[in-house]
């Protein structure tokens, strides 16, 4: 890993590269890849109509995770002109990165209490 990767870069190689995180079959762990992902989809217009969404959603992102911008960029679109904002949520975990959300991390920042909450009020 050179040591002017970005810290992202950084984490996910130490997640993936060790016991934390490793397992033989992920394209992380084993340098592999993948030709037939759909991540780009993501960021495709669909995510322009998600001010329609009925459903309940719930965000969660690490506070210092690199891509906490998205979330917080895609709640403020799915509520703006919204008529259903009542069950919506973004979720910041302070201090969190990305990878300490697959896992829970060192300090168990997964809160497995209100996720339990949000699923049982919303999902009726």
């Amino acid at each position: 890993m050179p040591s002017n990767a970005p810290f992202f870069v950084k984490d996910y190689y130490d997640y993936y590269k060790t016991d934390r995180g490793y397992h033989k079959r992920s394209l992380n762990s084993n340098g592999g890849w993948n030709i037939i992902g759909c991540e780009s989809f993501v960021n495709q217009p669909i995510l322009k109509y998600s001010n329609e969404i009925r459903s309940a959603v719930l965000l969660v992102h690490g506070e210092k995770a690199h891509s906490c911008y998205f979330s917080k960029d895609a709640y403020a679109d799915m509520i703006k002109d919204s008529k259903y904002t009542d069950n919506k949520e973004l979720m910041i975990i302070p201090d969190a990165v990305h990878t300490d959300l697959y896992d829970g991390g060192d300090k168990d920042y997964i809160p497995f209490d209100k996720l339990e909450n949000f699923f049982k009020e919303n999902m009726k």
